[in-house]
């Protein structure tokens, strides 16, 4: 069954760039892993004029979910990348969920 990994983010706008080339890291990363179906970003601006972001990532079922979280960790940790400090310094905050596909 497949898993929609959707993460929302709201970021102040002073700091859009820095989160974009992050965002955008990821998601190139991402779509080399196996199980990677597709992805999407939406994106609006509040009315405390702060950048919404939210991110689907489509993966073919939880086993190559499991291994693609485990790859991104992998990945973070070699390049020096820590998501919480980055978050923390740019006064980000993020909402993540996994849901199912529904045949409904």
């Amino acid at each position: 069954m497949k898993q929609i990994f959707i993460d929302k983010f709201i970021i102040p706008a002073i700091v859009e760039k820095e989160f974009t080339e992050q965002m955008n890291y990821n998601r190139n990363f991402i779509k080399k892993l196996d199980g990677f179906i597709e992805d999407t970003v939406y994106k609006r601006t509040s009315d405390a004029g702060n950048l919404v972001v939210i991110t689907v990532a489509i993966w073919e079922g939880t086993e190559v979910l499991e291994k693609a979280k485990q790859a991104v960790q992998a990945e973070y940790k070699r390049i020096g990348f820590n998501p919480s400090e980055f978050m923390a310094k740019l006064n980000i905050t993020m909402e993540r969920d996994i849901y199912n596909e529904s045949a409904d």
